[in-house]
């Protein structure tokens, strides 16, 4: 075979395992929130700590993200991926066995711990095998794990739950996290080529220490005013999100009314609206801008929330409000994604992104943590004080495009003086 076609079809294997990866990471997240009334019941735990429950995994993957920036790169991408991922099925089907709040908290801070590293070092082996030129289709299959995992892998997850109990999702995730994990093994070539950079200089031991990287990792990135005010955005935005995400599946069911059976369509459904939306999303923002789309998703935000938490009404169904919030999610998140890619100069792109990945953590975190602070699970298992957290969540949802339009302006300025620079 020749030089070239071997090149491209190491290169496919790479992705696809990475694809894998990505999905068997998404699902493991994305699944537990839906299904917190599911195992909440078989706990006997109330329905208003799914939020502890949720949040622990996103604050261990913000600090295990943090940690692993600072010797991940010391070692062979394949045999660092292999470990996270087994880390994780370990973690995941340590849920399944859980026998209490705490027990399923600390499977779940596990589960963060070894997953967040693993999504790292997974776009890490993309970035080292694929070229430029072939990278943005590598990342466009990265990604269509994420829409994979949300829109089809929920549904399924909940149907499990229904049928055999909420402890079946979990120890499908780790049986399938095993094979992935396998695959990788197996498929994955040696790469160990990032190595030959510390060999070069001599000794392992130029490299910095723990404290300079981690320095690196955040002063640096937020040296610049626009990068802080885009992190600001990540967070509010995040925040905002985690307050209400974790508690729709209990919401739903126990406040609305709606039917336990139907909540996999529900969630099909919107993932279906949210996939398309996000699709032309991108377009319209290569059109429009950002600032306008934001305030589109922004305004789209305030409806679900206002219809569907604040003042919820029988006249406007449970699948009109959750398709519209699913909506505003993809709407706001696509503008807010391809503006934050402005806004770091090229030197400093990686360690901004790993910044902005730590930070998205710890908002989902702290919005998941304080709504389960502030909410109560009253004797027929709904919700008291969603409409407080509704409310919090609709503040910083009208903040939001102010900051955009803000961050786009002195995004365009810069650009703008940086092309004068070069052709003068």
């Amino acid at each position: 075979m020749p030089s070239g076609d071997q090149d491209v079809a190491r290169e496919r294997r790479v992705v696809t395992v990475v694809a894998a990866v990505q999905f068997v990471n998404v699902l493991d997240f994305v699944i537990v929130m839906p299904m917190g009334p599911d195992f909440a019941k078989g706990l006997d735990i109330p329905v208003s700590t799914i939020g502890v429950v949720g949040g622990s995994y996103t604050l261990a993957a913000a600090v295990a993200g943090v940690i692993g920036s600072t010797f991940l790169d010391r070692f062979d991408r394949r045999k660092a991926l292999a470990v996270c991922m087994a880390g994780l099925v370990v973690a995941t089907a340590s849920a399944g066995l859980a026998t209490g709040l705490w027990s399923l908290v600390l499977a779940r801070v596990l589960a963060g711990m070894f997953g967040g590293p693993a999504t790292s070092i997974a776009v890490a082996a993309v970035t080292d095998t694929v070229p430029p030129k072939r990278r943005g289709r590598a990342m466009g299959s990265v990604m269509a794990a994420f829409s994979v995992a949300s829109v089809v892998g929920v549904p399924i997850g909940l149907e499990l739950a229904r049928r055999f109990g909420w402890r079946v999702p979990f120890f499908s995730v780790a049986a399938l996290g095993a094979v992935v994990t396998s695959a990788a093994l197996w498929l994955m070539p040696s790469m160990s080529g990032h190595l030959l950079a510390f060999a070069r200089a001599g000794s392992m031991r130029v490299m910095p220490s723990w404290g300079q990287k981690l320095k690196q990792l955040f002063l640096a990135p937020v040296s610049d005013p626009l990068a802080r005010l885009s992190l600001l955005v990540t967070f509010l935005t995040t925040v905002g999100v985690f307050l209400i995400v974790p508690n729709i599946a209990a919401f739903v069911q126990y406040n609305r009314g709606y039917p336990r059976d139907e909540l996999g369509l529900l969630y099909l459904v919107g993932g279906c609206f949210s996939f398309v939306a996000m699709k032309t999303s991108g377009k319209l923002v290569d059109r429009f801008g950002a600032t306008p789309m934001v305030v589109v998703g922004s305004g789209l935000h305030v409806f679900a929330l206002w219809v569907g938490f604040i003042h919820p009404s029988s006249s406007i169904g449970v699948m009109v409000f959750f398709v519209a919030y699913m909506l505003s999610g993809s709407v706001r998140m696509v503008p807010n994604g391809s503006l934050s890619t402005r806004v770091p100069a090229p030197d400093q792109r990686a360690r901004f992104m790993s910044a902005q990945s730590a930070v998205q953590h710890t908002g989902s975190a702290l919005g998941a943590m304080c709504s389960s602070v502030v909410l109560q699970t009253l004797p027929s298992g709904a919700l008291a004080r969603m409409a407080w957290i509704a409310w919090g969540a609709l503040a910083l949802a009208l903040s939001i495009p102010l900051l955009v339009a803000r961050l786009e302006g002195g995004v365009r300025r810069r650009e703008v003086c940086r092309a004068e620079t070069q052709s003068a």
